[in-house]
């Protein structure tokens, strides 16, 4: 399979992981749309929403409301957008969850900053 998800989670591809269990892993996105832009990813390969366990999915929504948390306190943002896409719209045709933080007083995306506040 080439999944760039499934190379992140075998370690084949670098990423700036936040959290990581059994189940997900959570990095944040090298081409972020605002300061923190995480993705939460499956270990198992699901292709979207419609493919995904409901006991997957719930987890994810468990970690992106723990890291949700983690970025009000350690990012100071003032709110967060979930977004998940499907179909044509889905870039990486794995399940992802990106988490956006918002920040009324718009912030620089250095994804370095981000790394060594959120790890």
């Amino acid at each position: 399979m080439d999944c760039v998800f499934c190379k992140i989670i075998n370690g084949e591809i670098p990423n700036k992981k936040i959290y990581e269990d059994d189940i997900v892993l959570a990095f944040l996105d090298i081409n972020p749309d605002s300061f923190g832009h995480t993705l939460i990813i499956p270990k198992k390969h699901y292709q979207d929403l419609a493919d995904i366990d409901n006991d997957t999915l719930l987890h994810i929504m468990n970690v992106a409301k723990k890291l949700m948390l983690k970025m009000q306190d350690k990012l100071n943002c003032d709110g967060l957008t979930l977004i998940q896409n499907n179909g044509l719209i889905q870039e990486v045709k794995h399940f992802h969850l990106h988490l956006k933080p918002f920040y009324k007083n718009k912030k620089d995306k250095n994804l370095e900053e981000a790394y060594l506040l959120l790890k």
